[in-house]
């Protein structure tokens, strides 16, 4: 079977991802991983589809029909997953907000060669003061040779100069194959 990794969005409106769904079931998918969201008022996800190779041009056409509905799809070949070797790592992130926060941490983690497997962001009033503070909350895949005592060190001195509170955990979850 062959996978396909399937971008969409579109203006938020009911039955949209039973229409989606019914594309890859009439085409001969199996629907197999999945992240979707409202945002703004626009729909937007992604999704892995599991495919026989026969089928596979069939599906890749059904879904690009779905623009005529308004879907924007954007189709690419799965990749390799990541390396078993590789730790999995809960970042949660927490402080003022303020532009530069995950360009910061990002570039930190880039220069660590860890991948940021995903990302979940906010922005939510303070309890107390109703101040805007920013929630971060990332699974990230740490390779066997970045030490994760000198990884949360340079973490730490970072989340100190952006005045954000940041925890590591390890984390239970892989992820999709």
């Amino acid at each position: 079977m062959d996978h396909l990794v399937v971008t969409v969005i579109a203006e938020d409106q009911p039955g949209l991802v039973e229409r989606i769904a019914k594309c890859i079931t009439e085409h001969g998918g199996n629907w197999l991983d999945s992240r979707m969201a409202h945002m703004a008022g626009q729909f937007a996800g992604i999704l892995r589809i599991g495919v026989m190779p026969d089928r596979q041009p069939g599906l890749i056409d059904g879904l690009k029909e779905l623009e005529q509905q308004g879907i924007r799809v954007l189709l690419a070949g799965a990749g390799p997953s990541t390396p078993a070797q590789a730790q999995a790592i809960l970042l949660e992130l927490v402080g003022n907000d303020r532009p530069g926060i995950i360009r910061e941490i990002t570039r930190l983690l880039a220069e660590h060669r860890v991948n940021l497997e995903s990302l979940d962001t906010d922005v939510l009033p303070a309890p107390m003061s109703g101040e805007p503070l920013f929630h971060a909350r990332a699974r990230l895949a740490v390779p066997s040779e970045v030490s994760l005592g000198e990884l949360q060190t340079h973490l730490e001195t970072l989340a100190d100069d952006l005045m954000v509170e940041l925890q590591l955990q390890p984390s239970e979850y892989r992820g999709a194959p």
